[in-house]
């Protein structure tokens, strides 16, 4: 089953990927996890990645579509992936549509976030994120702080903030980019039968994990 996350940054999307991948065991499949890591590894792919990021533009597709290709194709990808932060142009999902289709495939499910443009803000420039690779959990120090300040409550790494998210006006170009670029994703898969939108907001008390607990008792029936 392959599922995509759908919504602007800081509406939850890796949090609820995250609480769907742990459960079902199918790979959180994030491509600013891919970039960020090889951006701090200083890769030829980090280099060029980051000539984009740093500026609050999105990374070309000539070097994203191919990274996702490449991930897509491992061993633990093949029974069900959640994809975070792909395709974000409907370009990138006409590719990722043929991609699949090789494969014998199909998008089964798109979770698209809505949260309030104010509240995103506040919240991505207090997220906080465990710089393990291997656990990534996410805090906020408003709503979810660590129980130790700085230290990553699930396994003692230090938790800092993302160099993208201290900017605030670095945010908003971001979620203009999204507005222009990625929210006609929405009619695209809403077109397909396979769009689900959840609001996670704290105006209305809905955060990631009662969504993602809905979404779960979804996937189990199907």
């Amino acid at each position: 089953m392959i599922i995509m996350m759908l919504g602007a940054q800081g509406t939850g999307k890796g949090t609820v990927a995250g609480l769907i991948s742990k459960e079902t065991n199918w790979p959180q499949i994030s491509t600013g996890d891919i970039f960020r890591k090889n951006i701090s590894e200083k890769t030829e792919l980090g280099i060029e990645a980051d000539k984009y990021i740093s500026k609050g533009n999105l990374v070309p597709d000539k070097i994203t579509v191919p990274m996702v290709q490449n991930r897509l194709k491992q061993e633990d990808a093949q029974e069900g992936a959640i994809l975070d932060g792909f395709p974000r142009t409907i370009a990138q999902a006409e590719k990722l549509d043929e991609i699949l289709a090789e494969e014998g495939k199909k998008v089964d499910l798109v979770i698209n976030l809505v949260t309030p443009r104010e509240e995103i803000i506040d919240r991505m420039i207090t997220r906080r994120v465990c710089t393990n690779s291997d656990c990534k959990t996410t805090y906020n120090t408003k709503m979810h702080p660590t129980k130790v300040e700085g230290i990553c409550d699930i396994c003692g790494a230090p938790v800092k903030q993302r160099a993208d998210d201290s900017d605030p006006e670095a945010i908003r170009k971001r979620l203009e980019i999204y507005e222009e670029k990625t929210s006609p994703l929405v009619e695209y898969y809403k077109n397909k039968g396979v769009l689900r939108t959840e609001e996670i907001s704290i105006s209305i008390n809905r955060m990631g994990k009662e969504v993602a607990e809905d979404i779960l008792k979804d996937i189990k029936n199907k």
